[in-house]
C-alpha cells in the first residue's frame, strides 16, 4: 500500500544539455598602467618627508611631556619649603 513505485527507465534523460563552448572566450582588455620613474621617486620622497614629520612631532611630544614632569617636580619641592 505505501510502497513506493519505481520508474521503468531508472535512469531519466538529463534536463540540461550543455552547450559548446566557444574555442576562445572574448577578453576585455584593459587599459595599460604606466609607472614613471619620476612618480615613483616622488611618493619616495613623499614617504620620507612625512615619516621625518611624524618622528620629529612624537621626539617633540617627549620632551615637552619630560620637561612638564621635571618642571612639577620642582614646583612640588618648592610648595613643601
Amino acid at each position: 500500500m505505501f510502497l513506493p513505485k519505481y520508474p521503468d527507465n531508472p535512469t531519466p534523460p538529463p534536463a540540461h544539455t550543455h552547450a559548446p563552448a566557444d574555442p576562445a572566450p572574448v577578453r576585455r582588455m584593459l587599459p595599460q598602467i604606466s609607472i614613471s620613474p619620476g612618480a615613483v621617486a616622488a611618493v619616495l620622497v613623499g614617504g620620507v618627508v612625512l615619516t621625518a614629520l611624524l618622528a620629529a612631532v612624537a621626539v617633540t611630544a617627549i620632551s615637552v611631556a619630560v620637561a612638564a614632569v621635571v618642571l612639577r617636580s620642582m614646583l612640588r619641592d618648592q610648595h613643601r619649603r
